[in-house]
């Protein structure tokens, strides 16, 4: 067998670990993110009244639950596979409708949110997520009660019950993550569960290089990235060279390259997996779809071929609409 290769009972086929975002999705003109100092196609971290001005300046297009893994976990559960996530809400109107999403997705949501006076000084977090006329999005995030969360956060009954552990680099900016990223990974080990990792953004991965190289090396048996993030992870623009390279930090590599496919990497064996073709609405969440299509094969014992056409379909789907959740039932692209 090529993928999971386990035997234990699993309560969970998956375990997201991420931040608990409420996302905005805004549709804007094609200039807008640069008329408004942005970098277009980044993630930029912003403050409270950042977020305030931003949010009164578009016109909201859709507000739903959001955050990369969090999106995983749903697509995840939409194709039919045992799904729990961890992230950390405020007590407040955001972070109740946050936990009714997930819960209405068939996701398991464990997590205590934040109470009183910590609710008030770090509300849930949210992402106004500018969406341009060629379906790019620019994101403007808001942490709030993500930052907060710490290895207090990681729930061992969860993590031992689930198959992989499946981990966001969005939430590695603050030390206490980071440690609970550890913390979560050695729990999953000890358990003989796998760990996943998503490099997230180009740009966190410059913010925290070195330590994702560690976590590569030392605790993850499967990397997702798309092609800017393993080349900057590399420091190299050759995408060739970064595939090679990350073949020698980690058996396991899954790298996504837009309309390109995907490429898989196990060892010394490489699969190319074509793209899914569809009209390009807004690629929010493609990324994270396609880890959904992925893991939700990889744990129901498909092929890595399979797995990854699997991930293509799952992508497809969330581009061609606006939002990074799927507006139909996947679970008939399992059946194949």
């Amino acid at each position: 067998m090529e993928n999971s290769g386990q035997t234990a009972e699993c309560r969970f086929d998956l375990l997201g670990m991420g931040n608990a975002i409420v996302d905005v999705l805004a549709p804007v003109a094609a200039g807008f993110p640069q008329d408004n100092g942005m970098v277009p196609g980044s993630m930029t971290l912003i403050d409270a009244a950042r977020a305030q001005a931003l949010y009164h300046q578009v016109t909201r297009e859709k507000e739903m639950g959001g955050g990369s893994a969090a999106n995983t976990c749903v697509v995840a559960s939409n194709m039919g596979a045992r799904v729990a996530y961890l992230g950390k809400v405020a007590d407040d109107a955001p972070g109740r409708a946050f936990a009714a999403d997930m819960q209405a997705a068939g996701v398991y949501f464990p997590s205590s949110p934040l109470q009183g006076d910590a609710s008030e000084h770090s509300p849930t977090a949210r992402c106004i997520i500018l969406v341009t006329p060629d379906g790019q999005r620019t994101m403007n995030t808001y942490l709030g009660a993500c930052v907060t969360f710490s290895p207090a956060d990681v729930l061992a009954d969860v993590v031992r019950a689930s198959k992989v552990l499946y981990m966001e680099g969005y939430l590695f900016d603050p030390p206490e993550a980071q440690e609970a990223f550890r913390t979560a990974a050695r729990i999953a080990h000890e358990g003989g569960r796998k760990v996943a990792l998503s490099l997230s953004d180009r740009f966190c991965v410059d913010r925290h290089r070195k330590a994702f190289h560690d976590l590569v090396r030392g605790h993850v048996d499967i990397l997702f990235a798309n092609e800017d993030e393993i080349c900057a992870l590399y420091e190299t623009d050759d995408f060739e060279e970064a595939a090679r390279r990350v073949s020698t930090e980690t058996h396991f590599a899954v790298l996504t390259r837009s309309e390109r496919g995907s490429v898989i990497i196990q060892d010394s064996r490489r699969i190319v997996i074509d793209s899914v073709r569809t009209q390009v609405v807004d690629t929010t969440g493609a990324g994270d779809a396609y880890a959904a299509g992925f893991l939700a094969g990889w744990t129901s014992d498909r092929t890595l071929a399979e797995c990854g056409r699997l991930g293509s379909v799952a992508a497809s789907e969330v581009i061609s609409h606006y939002g990074a959740r799927p507006l139909m039932n996947m679970r008939q692209d399992m059946d194949f």
